[in-house]
C-alpha cells in the first residue's frame, strides 16, 4: 500500500464530520479535491471506504478499519511531535481543551497571556455545555477540560482548583428587590426565577442551596445557557443566580445589580481536570502550571469583583454572629 498521511488526514475528516464539505471547509481545500485523493484512496484499497446515507457520509466495514488505523497513525505521530519537542525543551505544539461555556468569560484572557509567552502553541479551545464537557473527559478527548462542579465519580480523575467561581442573584436595577437591603432566600425565590437546564454545574449549586434550606423553587423559565439567561435578565423578564464572572460590563454599566441575599453569594471554584494517570504534554502541563500559579494576576480585580467580595464579607459576617 502508498498510503501518503494527507490522504490519511482527509479520510479522517470525513468520516469524524461526516461530510466532504466540512471536511473541505477544515482542510482548506475544494471540495472536488477531497473528493479526488478518496477516490485514489478506495481504488488502492480496492474497496469501497464511504457511503451516503441521506446527506451524510458513514464509513463501510472497509472504511471504519480504514478509520480506526489513520486515527491510531495521526495520533502516533502528533504524539511523536510532542515528545522530540519535549526532548528539545520548547514549548510548542497542540494545545486541545474543552471549557463549559461560562468559562468563555475569562479562558480566552488566560490562553491570550499564555501565548504571548509560547506562540509556538496551537491551541484548539472548545466550548460547550456541561454534559458534553464530561463526556469529552470520560473519552479522554482533551489535555485537560475546565468546569465548576467535577463528576460525583471522581475517583478516575484529578481535579486541579485555580480561580474562584462567584455565584450570586443578579436583577435589573430597578427590580422591586434592588437596594433592599438582605433579604430572605424564601423571599427572593417567590420572583420570577430564570435557571440553567438541569445538569448544569450552576444549577446543581442552586439546587444544593435551597436543599439544604428545605426549599424547592420552579423556574419561571429555563434556559440553555448563562448568556441566554444573562439577556432574559436585562430584558427585565427576571432574577438569576450567576456567575459574577460573566457580569464584568453590566456591572460597571450599572445595567445589572447583585442582590443581598441570604447564603449568597456561592463562592466555588474552576477545575482543570484529566483522567487519573494521563500523561500530559509538555505544553498542556506548562499550560496548567501557567493558569495555576497566574490566574489571579493575570485576571485583575474589578468594580464586579469588589461587589462579590462586600457580598461575601457580610455573609461571613453573619455566619459568624450566629
Amino acid at each position: 500500500m502508498h498510503l501518503t498521511l494527507r490522504q490519511l488526514k482527509l479520510f479522517e475528516s470525513v468520516v469524524r464530520n461526516g461530510s466532504f464539505t466540512r471536511a473541505s471547509e477544515e482542510m482548506h481545500l475544494t471540495q472536488p479535491a477531497v473528493s479526488i485523493q478518496i477516490k485514489r484512496l478506495e481504488e488502492q484499497m480496492d474497496l469501497t471506504l464511504l457511503e451516503q446515507v441521506g446527506k451524510r457520509i458513514f464509513p463501510t466495514t472497509a472504511g471504519k478499519a480504514m478509520y480506526g488505523a489513520a486515527c491510531e497513525i495521526l495520533k502516533r505521530l502528533d504524539n511523536l511531535k510532542e515528545e522530540m519537542e519535549t526532548l528539545k525543551g520548547k514549548i510548542v505544539g497542540p494545545l486541545q481543551l474543552s471549557v463549559v461555556t461560562t468559562g468563555k468569560y475569562f479562558m480566552p484572557h488566560l490562553l491570550g497571556h499564555f501565548l504571548q509567552q509560547h506562540p509556538g502553541v496551537e491551541p484548539k479551545l472548545k466550548f460547550t455545555n456541561r454534559a458534553r464537557v464530561v463526556e469529552r473527559l470520560m473519552n479522554n478527548e482533551d489535555d485537560f477540560v475546565v468546569m465548576g462542579q467535577i463528576p460525583d465519580d471522581d475517583e478516575r480523575l484529578v481535579s486541579h482548583p485555580f480561580l474562584e467561581n462567584i455565584l450570586g442573584f443578579v436583577a435589573p436595577p430597578d427590580h422591586p428587590l434592588a437596594g433592599q437591603g438582605t433579604l430572605r432566600l424564601e423571599e427572593v425565590i417567590r420572583e420570577r426565577f430564570l435557571g440553567r437546564e438541569a445538569g448544569s454545574g450552576t444549577r446543581m449549586a442552586v439546587d444544593r442551596v435551597l436543599e439544604q434550606r428545605g426549599l424547592q423553587v420552579e423556574p419561571y423559565m429555563e434556559l440553555g445557557s448563562s448568556e441566554a439567561i444573562k439577556q432574559a435578565v436585562l430584558a427585565g423578564l427576571g432574577i438569576a443566580v450567576l456567575s459574577l464572572h460573566s457580569l464584568q460590563l453590566e456591572l460597571d454599566a450599572g445595567k445589572l445589580v447583585v442582590l443581598d441575599v441570604e447564603g449568597f453569594p456561592i463562592k466555588r471554584r474552576w477545575y482543570a481536570v484529566h483522567p487519573k494517570g494521563k500523561r500530559l504534554s509538555l505544553v498542556a502541563r506548562t499550560f496548567l502550571d501557567f493558569i495555576l500559579s497566574e490566574s489571579h494576576r493575570v485576571l485583575p480585580s474589578s468594580p464586579m469583583r469588589a461587589t462579590a467580595d462586600r457580598s461575601c464579607s457580610r455573609l461571613v459576617a453573619k455566619e459568624s454572629r450566629t
